[in-house]
C-alpha cells in the first residue's frame, strides 16, 4: 500500500493531533529502519496503522481480544494498552494488510514482548521518541537511539514503569518481560 493511500485511511480514524502524531511517528521510524537495517517501507506501513485502533470504542477493542483468543488479562490492565493487538486485527481485517511483520510491530507497540523482532522494536520506538513528543527522559531516549536500538529501548522501558509507578499503576506483565530479557541480552551480548 502506497503512503498517501494508507495515510487517508487512517486520518479518517483519528483525531488531528493524533494523525500529526502519526506522521511524527513514520518518520521516526523510516529514519531508525535505515539506520538498524530493517525495511523502511514495513516500518512505514507498520507507523502509519500503528494507532488505527486508538479511538474505537472500547467494549469493540475488548471484544476483539476475548474473539481473538488474545491475552485476557490484557483486560485487567489499562484501556490504553488494547488499541494495539485489537488494531493489528482491525488493519488486517479493514485494511487488507496482511504483512505478518507488520501486523506483530503494531500488535506490540504499547506492551513490548520478549524476543521483539527489529521491525517491532523500531515502532515501539519510534512511538516514543518522535518529535512531538515532550516529557522527561524522551530527549535522553532520543540520544541513545542515535547509536544504541536496544540501549534506548531498555532507557524508554525504565521510564514507562516509573511514570507508572509513581502514579501507583499496574505495569502490564509482558513490559517486564520486555525489559528483564533486553537487559539479558544486553549482559551476554557484551
Amino acid at each position: 500500500m502506497e503512503r498517501e493511500a494508507a495515510l487517508q485511511i487512517v486520518k479518517e480514524q483519528l483525531t488531528e493531533h493524533r494523525y500529526i502524531h502519526t506522521v511524527g511517528v513514520m518518520e521516526t521510524a523510516i529514519t531508525l529502519a535505515k539506520r538498524y537495517g530493517a525495511n523502511p517501507k514495513q516500518a512505514e506501513l507498520a507507523a502509519i496503522f500503528h494507532d488505527y485502533a486508538k479511538f474505537r470504542p472500547k467494549e469493540d477493542m475488548k471484544k476483539i481480544i476475548i474473539e481473538q483468543g488474545y491475552p485476557e488479562d490484557l483486560l485487567d490492565y489499562s484501556p490504553e494498552l488494547w488499541h494495539a493487538p485489537a488494531g493489528a486485527y482491525l488493519v488486517e481485517h479493514e485494511a487488507g494488510i496482511t504483512d505478518s511483520e507488520v501486523l506483530d510491530a503494531i500488535r506490540y507497540h504499547t506492551s513490548g514482548r520478549p524476543r521483539m523482532r527489529l521491525l517491532e522494536k523500531i515502532i515501539y520506538l519510534a512511538d516514543y521518541i518522535e518529535p512531538g513528543r515532550s516529557f522527561p527522559g524522551v530527549e535522553d531516549t532520543r540520544i541513545i537511539a542515535k547509536s544504541d536500538l536496544d540501549g534506548a529501548l531498555i532507557h524508554s522501558i525504565k521510564n514507562t514503569i516509573s511514570f507508572l509507578l509513581k502514579k501507583n499503576q499496574p505495569v502490564y506483565p509482558d513490559t517486564f518481560l520486555t525489559y528483564n530479557d533486553l537487559v539479558k541480552n544486553r549482559r551476554t551480548d557484551e
